[in-house]
């Protein structure tokens, strides 16, 4: 059974930083590109940050690139959101989400090409 399991969200504070993860099992990791997503209440769920199954290749929505980074522990079947200077407009449902695909190239944007969910955790900044 698969399972992407979050963690790492909570109440903060305007610049604040925040290190969100997601612990996945069920599936062979390193065959698996993984990024994340977020939805704000009444939005569609958006994309954040993707990286290749090495973790080598990264890719960022235009609007975290600069505040976010993605990584990944192979060794470790974990995903990883770093987040800096935290914005109110950055508060939503975190997701971490995984595709089968080994490439050198990070490239998926569109949640309908990830196959496995988490649950989500929420970030939630105040201003």
């Amino acid at each position: 059974q698969v399972q992407l399991v979050e963690s790492g969200g909570g109440l903060v504070q305007t610049g604040d930083p925040l290190k969100l993860a997601c612990t996945v099992s069920g599936l062979r990791f390193t065959n698996y590109a993984m990024a994340w997503f977020r939805q704000a209440p009444a939005k569609e769920r958006e994309f954040v940050a993707a990286c290749n199954y090495n973790g080598q290749d990264t890719r960022y929505s235009d609007s975290v690139k600069g505040r976010f980074t993605i990584s990944r522990d192979n060794a470790e079947n974990a995903l990883y959101l770093q987040i800096d200077s935290l914005k109110p407009e950055d508060t939503a449902v975190y997701y971490c989400a995984a595709r089968m695909e080994v490439l050198l190239v990070a490239r998926r944007m569109n949640p309908n090409e990830y196959e496995f969910w988490g649950q989500g955790t929420q970030v939630t900044v105040s201003s």
